[in-house]
């Protein structure tokens, strides 16, 4: 099969930062944390090999509206730590 892209399509995947058998986890250090694609994708990739998505941020780290709606529409895979 022929795939038809241009110079700018790439595809898109993600990895998280350290994986457990149980979990995998993504670090993140900012003040404001978004729901991002790569959260999104993580997300379902943890959901999909029945593990869990933890985010590690700092204690100040404010989380947006749209993240902290998401954040408990999946609570039970995703859970987000602050260091």
């Amino acid at each position: 099969m022929e795939y038809r892209y241009t110079k700018h399509q790439v595809a898109r995947g993600t990895r998280a930062d350290a994986v457990r058998n149980d979990s995998f986890f993504l670090l993140k250090n900012v003040s404001t944390l978004r729901l991002t694609y790569q959260i999104r994708l993580l997300t379902v990739r943890a959901a999909e090999t029945g593990r869990k998505l933890v985010i590690r941020v700092p204690a100040a780290c404010k989380l947006h509206p749209t993240l902290s709606a998401f954040r408990k529409e999946h609570s039970k895979i995703l859970r987000i730590e602050r260091v």
